[in-house]
C-alpha cells in the first residue's frame, strides 16, 4: 500500500486479526460529512430509479390507463377536459 501522507494506526481484534486504518477514520473524524455525501448520492440514485420506473409505468398508456394505474380521479367536467385537450393538442399527436 502506498503511503498517502496521512497518519495510520494499527488495530488488533479480539481474534488477533490486525487492521491498519487512517487515524481520522479510527477517531470517527469526518464521519458526518462522509455520511451526508453518501446520503446525497443515494438519494439522487433513488430519485433517478423512481423516475425511470414511473416513466416506464406510463409509457405508451392513454390518460385513462394512467388514471387507473395510479388511482387518479378525473374530476374535470367534459367541457374542462375538452379545453385542456385543445390547449395541449401537441401531447395528443
Amino acid at each position: 500500500m502506498a503511503f498517502d501522507g496521512k497518519k495510520k494506526i494499527t488495530l488488533k481484534s479480539s481474534d488477533d486479526e490486525i487492521f491498519e486504518v487512517k487515524e481520522a477514520v479510527a477517531n470517527g473524524e469526518n464521519g458526518e460529512e462522509i455520511l451526508k455525501n453518501w446520503d446525497a448520492k443515494f438519494m439522487n440514485s433513488l430519485l433517478d430509479l423512481t423516475c425511470e420506473v414511473v416513466a416506464d409505468m406510463i409509457k405508451g398508456k392513454t390518460p385513462e390507463e394512467i388514471h387507473k394505474t395510479f388511482n387518479i380521479m378525473n374530476d374535470f367536467t367534459s367541457e374542462e377536459e375538452e379545453e385542456i385537450c385543445k390547449e395541449n393538442q401537441w401531447a395528443f399527436e
